[in-house]
């Protein structure tokens, strides 16, 4: 992917980011996803029926990375069953590793070389260990695997 367009998205999903809102509805799981060393501090909330994902909203404090990452993760995940999320979830965290054996495309390609930035790898999977969570919680409450 060319670096302007990775940045532009990169920039639009900070900037203008989908799904930004607190949900106060208790069938959406809420989980929050931190990092220790800086400011990203996101709630994510998960509306999970029928082992695919709904809807995801979020709210909270990060930095760029973290908030089009989160934002860019929302747009590629609802409506998509649980098999399929994780599928999508291992591929992005290899991308983001460095690996080049993985399956994704669209708009998530423009973190494809965050992996060069050590420092940033964790800022572009918060929100991806935020929904492995709450898929760990769903599974629990309904007894699945």
């Amino acid at each position: 992917m060319d670096e302007n367009l990775r940045r532009e998205i990169i920039l639009e999903n900070y900037q203008n980011p989908i799904n930004r809102e607190i949900i106060k509805d208790n069938r959406y799981i809420k989980v929050n996803s931190n990092n220790e060393s800086c400011i990203d501090n996101i709630d994510l909330f998960i509306l999970i029926e029928n082992n695919k994902i709904r809807d995801i909203k979020f709210d909270g404090e990060a930095c760029a990375i973290s908030t089009a990452s989160t934002s860019l993760m929302i747009k590629s995940l609802i409506d998509k069953s649980l098999d399929e999320v994780k599928d999508i979830c291992e591929n992005f965290t290899k991308m983001i590793n460095g690996d080049s054996k993985y399956e994704i495309s669209g708009e998530l390609l423009s973190f494809n070389e965050i992996y060069k930035q050590a420092n940033r790898k964790h800022c572009a999977i918060l929100p991806w260990l935020g929904i492995k969570k709450a898929i760990e919680e769903y599974k629990n409450q309904n007894n699945t695997d």
